[in-house]
């Protein structure tokens, strides 16, 4: 049988849906004053996060929860653009690195702070810490959730 939304359930439900497309949007339609998508920007901070400024391959597509072929498509641009490197790895020439360039880092640094206001100004801002917390805690437990069920193989 199956249970259905009670009206809080519903009104969480289609606030999550009708206002997370719009606040990626805005926040995507900041960044591209900057001519970076948010899934570009996405790769320059995880670059930027490890170690010599590169990640291997399929631990990038994992971060990014992309395929394989969707992690090639995504840093064709960055990559024609000169922002980031593809490379093989010097201690595995199997491994393939994908690596922050200096350009990509120059932007990385231009843009961050014009990424974090916009942050700010459609979120962050707008919250008191309290519900800061219960967000953090309610998407660590779908987040949680998810891979567990991926770690048992299901599906999305």
């Amino acid at each position: 049988m199956t249970r259905w939304l009670d009206h809080d359930e519903m009104a969480a439900w289609r606030s999550l849906i009708e206002t997370g497309t719009d606040l990626f949007r805005a926040l995507e339609a900041d960044l591209a004053e900057h001519g970076l998508f948010q899934g570009d920007y996405q790769v320059l901070v995880y670059l930027s996060e490890s170690d010599d400024d590169r990640l291997r391959m399929t631990d990038l597509a994992g971060r990014l929860q992309l395929t394989p072929s969707g992690l090639t498509r995504r840093l064709d641009r960055l990559i024609a653009s000169g922002l980031v490197e593809r490379v093989r790895s010097g201690e595995d020439g199997r491994v393939m690195l994908a690596v922050l360039t200096l350009n990509g880092r120059r932007l990385l640094e231009r843009t961050a702070p014009h990424h974090v206001e916009s942050v700010r100004r459609h979120m962050i801002d707008l919250l008191d810490r309290d519900e800061l917390r219960a967000i953090s805690s309610a998407f660590g437990k779908i987040r949680q959730h998810l891979d567990d069920h991926d770690a048992q193989g299901g599906h999305r």
